[in-house]
């Protein structure tokens, strides 16, 4: 049981084109990770996946994400920190999902965010951590309850194709660096403590 000081460290993991852009559409052919992928960032990932977290999600990117699970893909070909990924606890935050498509330990739970995850923070034994789940983190960060904004930023401008900005529904905040890596000589990983402002 927790103190009743204590409450879980939640962090928003992003990924994003150095303009902003968590996704790309047709015709853009960029590929995952936008083709940026490589052998240390692959295994920093899997690595942060190493110890037990609770995953929150919102229902499109839980969709997303258990989609990939349930298509039958062999899980030797996914990276690593997707397959550690789905053996994660999860807490889904929707009123329109009833099923949890396969994930092996997901919950589903309906009402408000903030509320729902001011909740989960004070109840769990580890870390929260999120994935993507924009509208969802957005209105967390406004709240005060995101502790974490890790952003990691692939060496790529989509300003034709990109879709998905990843902070364009987010209010304004001072962000207080906390950590910084360059993983495979190209892509930035950024982890800041935000506070509205």
């Amino acid at each position: 049981m927790k103190g009743t000081d204590m409450t879980a460290t939640y962090t928003w993991d992003v990924f994003s084109t150095l303009d902003g852009y968590g996704s790309y559409a047709e015709p853009g052919d960029w590929g995952g990770y936008w083709s940026k992928q490589g052998p240390e960032l692959l295994a920093h990932r899997a690595a942060i996946f190493d110890t037990e977290q609770r995953m929150v999600f919102g229902a499109t990117t839980f969709r997303e994400n258990a989609q990939i699970m349930s298509a039958g893909i062999d899980p030797h070909t996914l990276d690593e920190w997707n397959v550690r990924t789905m053996r994660m606890p999860a807490t889904v935050i929707s009123s329109t999902l009833r099923d949890t498509l396969g994930w092996p330990d997901a919950k589903i739970v309906s009402g408000d965010a903030v509320d729902i995850v001011a909740r989960l923070k004070q109840e769990s034994d580890v870390p929260l951590r999120s994935q993507a789940s924009l509208s969802l983190n957005w209105a967390l960060m406004a709240a005060g309850l995101v502790d974490r904004l890790q952003v990691t930023i692939f060496p790529v401008i989509s300003g034709q194709t990109g879709t998905s900005p990843i902070l364009r529904g987010a209010g304004d905040f001072d962000l207080e660096l906390l950590e910084s890596r360059t993983l495979d000589g190209r892509t930035q990983e950024l982890v800041y403590r935000p506070t509205p402002r």
